[in-house]
């Protein structure tokens, strides 16, 4: 921060900042500048000319695109409407030219943390090895998300001599457009760090509730009698993109009464919750979902019954449901199945008598077509999903409106919010009841055996089984959603800081802790540099102890490995001094061993090293690895 009285001293100031050897650069840099204004700004500002102002402010801009470096430039802006100044933010952001190499030991790059991760220690990797790296983070190589970084890496290897191997430099090229993405996955900074052992948790459930037989296929609309009842299949999304399929997730269905949250999202989306509400109702029905009954206001009782759903249909756009649909989506599989369109509409008889009936109550909008939304609403429930996209659409409503997969807001958040409060206490027909009170998640179900499970702010899953139960659910999506939430703290109203028996996904479990105090130990004596370096990328505290209160760096000290001392203290920060049970500090340990390298740098850090306060201390070495995001 500086206080400037003219553009030279702004110049100055900013090029000595800049050519500081001592200025610590991030890829993001912040510099905030005061000009004090002189009167002719305040008169501009004072007589509205702003543009003027803000034409001056790109002054600092110019003088510095000008020096040996190349800047891309944003300007904010705050006006502090005070008499005698005016305050302007100029960010200077992402370094074009190449930058000044850093001090021995610590990383270059993001890049190259990346490459160092998955190469393991080799000078090439083959492609294939950091695509099932890549898989096992939860994240796919169609991800819309990494569409430029996988369209570099086949023209890339389409390029190489054995179109399979790529070196440091090449892989840095393909990955560099979705850098930041890569490295919160391959760090574990999504929303269920261990991946792999929480889908071996799922599999464990999906062939747990795949033995089930009992339910029976539903047969009042023809077409949907045709579905094999072995078919079984769940799909997960998580907030992050994270995903993860088995079983039939790629048979087509159709999403039945799957649609009626997702209709009334988008009429709350279009309009407003009065306008919506105005019409429809808010509370449970206590009746079965296809029952000719109104409240006592001669309104539906909520847009997850058949009369409700029929008036929510009449507040929407024909061409607007199939739009937000594809974007819940996040463009993946969406149909429509004529056939079943026409077997509903045939077989609508009870249907078309609640439209009668919602027409005689005056209960649509006025000048509303009533037999034209009857055709719309059998349109809607005909809709054709797979498992896959269905679960894209779940995780939308957990993560706000917000599809996951590609970054697009979809929905806003007053609207995500309403419908996930009407699925958990009305989604699941005469059920809804139980499956709160057990599952304690919002859920709706459909005829056509899909159930959508919202987990909020974790993940949307869709169970698919044909077979119902009395009641209309699918016998197989009950209990696997009944097993996934004994397993798992995801019940509303689990205590997260203290279950006992449950399992919490969000975190590392104690297990992974061992191994990693282990694996951090083991890389440290062996003196395995790139395994340290995998190790700070996938956020792994490198201060973390055995039981004997001994750190990385008094093994590293105690072996005399100069570059793993170097490393820990460089690149990760870590504390110089620790003690461990019987008061040795690493600086001993290298005394004691004979190792006079090691004691030299231990001492030279030992000289800067003024321990930080509190939980700072525990958060520097992420904190430095953070710091090049």
């Amino acid at each position: 921060k500086y206080k400037c009285s003219n553009l030279n001293s702004m110049k100055r100031n900013l090029l000595s900042f800049w050519e500081n050897p001592n200025t610590s650069r991030t890829p993001l840099m912040k510099i905030t500048i005061q000009i004090e204004s002189p009167p002719m700004y305040r008169q501009r500002i004072e007589s509205g000319q702003k543009h003027i102002v803000l034409a001056l402010l790109l002054i600092p801009c110019i003088l510095l695109q000008g020096s040996h470096r190349s800047f891309t430039f944003f300007l904010s802006t705050s006006f502090k409407w005070a008499y005698t100044s005016v305050c302007v933010c100029v960010c200077v952001c992402l370094p074009l030219s190449k930058p000044r190499r850093r001090t021995a030991g610590i990383l270059p790059s993001l890049e190259d943390l990346l490459f160092y991760t998955v190469a393991e220690g080799q000078e090439k990797i083959p492609a294939h090895k950091f695509l099932t790296a890549l898989k096992a983070t939860g994240l796919r190589t169609g991800d819309p998300r990494l569409k430029e970084c996988m369209d570099t890496l086949k023209e890339t290897l389409r390029n190489t001599t054995d179109g399979v191997t790529l070196d440091r430099h090449l892989f840095k090229k393909c990955v560099q457009s979705n850098i930041v993405l890569l490295t919160q996955a391959f760090r574990k900074k999504f929303v269920i760090p261990d991946f792999q052992s929480f889908t071996s948790h799922i599999d464990e459930l999906y062939e747990s509730a795949k033995k089930l037989s009992g339910g029976q296929v539903a047969d009042y609309i023809p077409q949907l009698a045709k579905f094999s009842p072995d078919l079984w299949a769940v799909s997960l999304c998580t907030v992050d993109g994270q995903r993860h399929t088995v079983g039939d997730t790629k048979v087509p269905f159709c999403l039945q009464s799957c649609v009626k949250p997702l209709k009334y999202a988008v009429a709350v989306h279009d309009h407003s919750t009065e306008y919506v509400h105005s019409f429809i109702g808010m509370e449970p029905s206590g009746l079965r979902f296809n029952k000719l009954f109104l409240s006592d206001d001669d309104k539906p009782h909520n847009p997850m019954v058949n009369a409700g759903a029929i008036v929510c249909t009449s507040l929407i756009k024909v061409n607007a449901v199939m739009n937000f649909l594809k974007k819940m989506s996040g463009n993946e599989y969406v149909g429509f199945s004529n056939a079943t369109f026409q077997s509903e509409r045939e077989s609508g008889d009870r249907n078309f008598a609640i439209g009668y009936y919602l027409k005689e109550k005056k209960c649509f909008p006025e000048g509303t077509d009533m037999t034209s939304v009857l055709d719309f609403y059998f349109q809607l429930c005909s809709i054709e999903v797979t498992c896959e996209s269905a679960s894209v659409m779940a995780a939308t409503l957990a993560n706000g409106g917000i599809c996951p997969i590609t970054g697009e807001r979809v929905l806003n958040p007053e609207a995500v919010r309403n419908t996930l409060s009407l699925m958990h206490s009305c989604g699941m027909y005469d059920f809804s009841g139980q499956f709160a009170f057990h599952v304690g998640l919002p859920a709706k179900s459909g005829v056509a055996g899909g159930i959508l499970l919202v987990v909020p702010n974790v993940m949307g899953i869709m169970c698919w089984s044909p077979p119902l139960d009395k009641l209309g659910n699918s016998v197989r999506g009950i209990q696997f959603c009944t097993d996934l939430v004994e397993r798992f703290n995801f019940h509303n109203y689990d205590n997260l800081r203290h279950f006992a028996k449950k399992h919490d996904p969000r975190r590392e479990g104690g297990d992974q802790r061992v191994k990693s105090v282990i694996n951090l130990l083991f890389a440290a004596y062996t003196g395995d540099v790139s395994a340290l370096r995998r190790f700070a990328l996938s956020s792994m505290d490198m201060e973390q102890r055995d039981y004997d209160s001994r750190t990385a760096l008094h093994v590293a000290a105690a072996e005399g490995h100069t570059e793993v001392v170097r490393f820990l203290l460089e690149a990760c920060k870590v504390n110089p001094v620790p003690r461990d049970r019987w008061g040795n500090t690493p600086i001993e340990e290298a005394v004691h061993f004979g190792h006079h390298d090691v004691v030299t740098i231990l001492q030279k850090h030992n000289e800067k090293y003024s321990p930080p306060a509190g939980a700072d201390n525990k958060e520097s070495a992420e904190k430095s690895l953070d710091s090049l995001l």
